[in-house]
């Protein structure tokens, strides 16, 4: 197992190394108008949450599925272990040795986050409007779509007014859901390596020295047991 760890460790280093951080649109200038992002860990995935009217219609035109929602929170995963009601081994075997299926998990809500993610931990950070606007394509760009153009729902979703989406991207072992929410932060310039990110742990300590922590009952646990290679889903 030694032989094999020291190669596999250093693979996720040098991937880590290389994926520069894109700085010129972050953070936003000072007084410049700017819209909320908010990182969500809640131990094992991070997700982020946007405010519903902040979505700009032509960039992320599946933010209107959810008309009545103040805000969207945006998750990424395997299919077959994030679909699931049961913790499966051989999925969570499956999805982090084999590229699998993906899919979105959008979640629509309007109560305050702190309510929401009791037991998360909840770091907020400021997008310039050009920024946001990229991050919402690529949530868009995500998105399967059968040969009409329309996305694929797969079913309500693990809570809440939420649903499944079938996704183009496949889930593998350096692509974890938390790895994709690393790479949809930095396609809006956040300055995070996807490499640091395969935990959930591993993306929030990147975000915490420039983001603004909202208060939480279990915030501080979440923070110890944030270091979990499960996939997205449990």
């Amino acid at each position: 197992m030694r032989s094999l760890r020291t190669p596999l460790m250093l693979a996720v280093l040098l991937w880590g190394a290389c994926a520069a951080p894109k700085n010129a649109l972050f953070p936003p200038e000072a007084g410049a108008p700017s819209k909320p992002v908010y990182i969500v860990n809640n131990g094992w995935h991070a997700s982020f949450v946007v405010r519903r009217e902040d979505v700009p219609p032509p960039v992320w035109p599946e933010g209107g599925d959810f008309p009545e929602a103040t805000y969207l929170e945006v998750g990424w995963g395997d299919k077959d272990y994030y679909m699931s009601s049961r913790f499966n081994l051989w999925y969570a075997f499956k999805a982090l040795f084999w590229p699998t299926r993906s899919v979105l998990h959008i979640v629509g809500f309007n109560e305050p986050l702190s309510a929401f993610f009791p037991e998360s931990e909840i770091v907020e950070i400021d997008l310039a409007p050009e920024s946001f606007a990229r991050l919402c394509d690529t949530v868009h760009d995500s998105y399967a779509h059968d040969d009409r153009g329309r996305t694929i729902p797969l079913g309500p979703g693990r809570y809440g007014n939420s649903l499944f989406y079938l996704s183009d991207e496949k889930y593998h072992l350096f692509k974890t859901s938390n790895v994709w929410t690393a790479r949809a932060l930095r396609s809006a310039g956040v300055p995070v390596h996807p490499g640091r990110s395969i935990t959930a742990g591993g993306l929030a300590a990147q975000v915490r020295p420039f983001g603004r922590p909202l208060p939480g009952p279990g915030r501080e646990d979440r923070i110890e047991r944030s270091d979990s290679p499960l996939p997205a889903g449990k």
